[in-house]
């Protein structure tokens, strides 16, 4: 074999593992939406959320551990404190608020929601110096005129209007994090950072669960089959899985195309919601969607030299790169 046909297929077989990556991310993370909305029907949604970062945190603590060895998973404290901090922020603040609120909205208005992180991480640059483009702007400007058409009345399908609020907090605390975790003194492996904040920001969200009472009202009997299941593929598939595919795109494909995910998921949950849950569309969540969508779609695009712009997540993931 040739030095040039060993080159074209060693490329060949990079951009098809870039391609299988890549649809794992939009997938997975835009199912994450419909699993939650299936855990929370009959498990408590804090301490599930607890359970489900702390399991998913604990088998990648193992995972590297018995890669790379105990020694090689040494954190300072200030370490420590930064992953307290942001694991508690994105995960509880993020995440948990998302949960909280799918108790109340469907699943495909969540996406819709949080798909506009990357217009509050603009507004965080702006606020803090870091001067955007008036396209960029103007982008972000549409993206919230997209967001509130959801929350006005009949806007929003079959979800409630405390719910949606919840959700506009969530996006909003999950890309303050996302926005403070370059600027705190994080593990600097990715893959032991994840595993960190997963593991502090699941022992928030547990407590968060025990704050509201919810260890109080657990009835083993009535979690149901599907919930179980749910879960199971929250942790695996969620934060595992697609969490790994995203690192490795992020190391061997091009950020403009990673950064795609970011307004491919709440299509791709939109459609399951509809498609599995039978989840109501009203026309105006559907223009709200269309706006969101294409906003995000604009910015990532313009912005996609920039990593902080587009960080995501379970995501999250750089930490932890998505906020379902």
């Amino acid at each position: 074999m040739s030095l040039a046909t060993s080159l074209e297929s060693r490329r060949s077989s990079q951009t098809w593992l870039v391609w299988v990556a890549l649809w794992t991310v939009y997938i997975v993370w835009g199912s994450t939406y419909l699993a939650i909305r299936i855990t929370v029907e009959t498990l408590p949604p804090l301490l599930t959320a607890g359970v489900r970062f702390v399991v998913a945190g604990g088998i990648m603590y193992a995972w590297l551990a018995w890669r790379r060895g105990r020694a090689s998973l040494r954190i300072t404290r200030r370490e420590a404190l930064s992953s307290a901090l942001i694991g508690g922020g994105l995960l509880l603040g993020g995440n948990g608020l998302v949960v909280l609120a799918e108790r109340d909205v469907s699943s495909s208005l969540a996406a819709l929601v949080i798909a506009s992180v990357p217009l509050w991480v603009v507004l965080l640059r702006a606020v803090t110096g870091d001067r955007a483009s008036r396209g960029t702007l103007l982008g972000v400007a549409l993206g919230f005129f997209g967001v509130a058409l959801l929350v006005l009345p009949g806007g929003n399908g079959d979800g409630q209007l405390f719910g949606v609020f919840l959700l506009i907090a969530a996006s909003a605390l999950w890309a303050t994090s996302s926005f403070m975790s370059p600027r705190v003194s994080l593990p600097k492996d990715p893959f032991t950072s994840t595993a960190f904040q997963m593991l502090f920001g699941g022992l928030w969200c547990a407590a968060g669960g025990f704050a509201m009472g919810e260890a109080g009202n657990i009835d083993v009997e009535s979690f149901s089959l599907a919930s179980i299941l749910a879960l199971v593929y929250l942790i695996g598939a969620g934060s595992l899985a697609a969490f790994t595919a995203y690192v490795w795109l992020l190391q061997n494909a091009p950020i403009s195309k990673v950064a795609t995910y970011a307004y491919v998921n709440p299509v791709i949950a939109l459609v399951l919601g509809w498609l599995i849950l039978s989840e109501t569309i009203s026309a105006t969540m559907l223009v709200g969607a269309a706006i969101i969508v294409a906003s995000v779609a604009f910015i990532v695009t313009r912005e996609s030299g920039r990593r902080t712009a587009v960080r995501k997540i379970e995501p999250v993931p750089e930490q932890v790169a998505e906020p379902a």
